[in-house]
């Protein structure tokens, strides 16, 4: 049927200056045995669909035709059945191309955090095709494009809600694996619906690169941000204000929570958790601040650094009172930005570092893509809580929302 793809033939063509992908690339003879191999295994489960239900049905040779993709064109070979039932899925009767949902579908098995190894193993055992793991980087490197693309494209003018924080990850680089910061920016635009606004890697994570990471916000587009939520990183709240001096920022109370228990010997984390709940649990600032007032009272003298963070971020972790319980239930904590980095951590658990900036990158950008699949309805009492937003920031999104 085909004479299969020669890997090492292949390295020569590149080496010889012939181009991976598009008109006349290498990779063309790959996505052929691909898709040939796939449309072998269709038709054999049809042949064996038919025998079942006691029909005489059997192959009856191939059909030849040309097919263009964006990794060059190539003649392939569909199976026929002699009783013309068969209906091929993967390339279809009459299709000549190969689309891009196609080419989607080959890389799947990558965005679901499967190691090249595994991709490997799983291609051999379905479509018994051997291919080495330099040949499917090859195939995932096409993502890198739509990566670039997807970084610089244009934004939203207003966000009523955005989430900043970071997630780190080793990264090799001038020979040794290095701890970098990769900065995710979500936001709910006016249709209530999360997005990913963006992705930045940074050796440290710090309020001078967050400030490079919110100007190239603005530069494609963010106007105006509402609320920001992020964690008690030093110098944020003032980051955030140099660009957008407007935005309301408040930090988030699980991380205050989570870094004050650490000072707190663990005989007294208990009672001191239970004093601090009617702090951050408070139904109003003023009752929040006297709550607050007890907790010093209390546990100043033993724990003078922890209720002297709560004083120093006062103005800034307080925020939330003054808003209705759904924007509250909304703003207080980052921790809706931190389901996508679990969704991170599942693709990449495998990964004990990555060869460069564009892996890691390439496989996140999976990861967001499957998390956009579910994210098709607005949040939680999405019309309630705007209108609420357009009395609070009056003005502010009216235009907008054609007010």
């Amino acid at each position: 049927m085909n004479e299969g793809f020669n890997f090492n033939e292949a390295v020569k063509e590149l080496l010889a200056g012939k181009k991976i992908s598009g008109k006349d690339g290498v990779l063309a003879p790959l996505v052929k045995q691909l898709v040939e191999a796939a449309l072998e295994a269709e038709v054999e489960s049809h042949i064996a669909d038919e025998v079942l239900k006691g029909n005489t049905n059997r192959r009856n040779g191939y059909n030849k035709k040309q097919i263009k993709s964006s990794d060059g064109e190539f003649e392939l070979s569909t199976p026929r059945d002699r009783e013309a039932t068969f209906e091929p899925q993967i390339i279809k009767k009459h299709q000549t191309t190969i689309s891009d949902e196609i080419e989607e579908k080959i890389l799947s098995m990558y965005g679901l955090g499967m190691s090249y190894t595994d991709i490997t193993k799983h291609i051999e055992d379905i479509y018994r095709i051997s291919l080495s793991t330099a040949t499917i980087s090859s195939i995932t490197d096409k993502i890198i494009s739509k990566v670039k693309e997807w970084q610089q494209r244009p934004l939203e003018a207003i966000y009523p809600f955005v989430w900043l924080d970071a997630i780190h990850y080793k990264i090799k680089e001038d020979g040794r694996y290095l701890s970098k910061a990769v900065y995710t920016i979500l936001g709910v635009g006016l249709d209530g619906r999360k997005e990913v606004m963006g992705l930045y890697l940074s050796e440290n994570e710090g309020a001078n690169f967050w400030l490079q990471v919110l100007t190239d916000l603005n530069n494609r587009g963010v106007e105006d941000i509402l609320i920001a939520s992020v964690d008690g990183l030093k110098g944020f709240p003032e980051a955030i204000n140099a660009i957008f001096p407007k935005t309301e920022v408040q930090l988030c109370v699980v991380h205050q929570i989570r870094n004050s228990i650490r000072y707190v010997a663990s005989k007294n984390q208990k009672e001191f958790l239970k004093d601090l709940k009617l702090v951050y649990g408070a139904l109003s600032k003023e009752a929040a601040e006297t709550e607050l007032d007890k907790l010093e009272e209390k546990w100043g003298s033993k724990y003078p650094i922890v209720i002297q963070s709560w004083r120093n971020k006062w103005s800034n972790l307080s925020n939330y009172f003054k808003y209705p319980a759904d924007i509250r239930r909304i703003i207080y904590t980052t921790n809706i930005i931190e389901s996508v980095h679990r969704q991170f951590r599942k693709l990449t658990k495998t990964k004990g570092g990555f060869p460069n900036e564009n892996s890691l990158l390439k496989l996140l950008y999976m990861g967001i893509k499957n998390a956009q699949i579910k994210w098709t309805m607005p949040i939680q009492n999405w019309s309630l809580t705007l209108s609420q937003l357009a009395i609070f920031f009056e003005g502010r999104i009216d235009k907008a929302l054609k007010l």
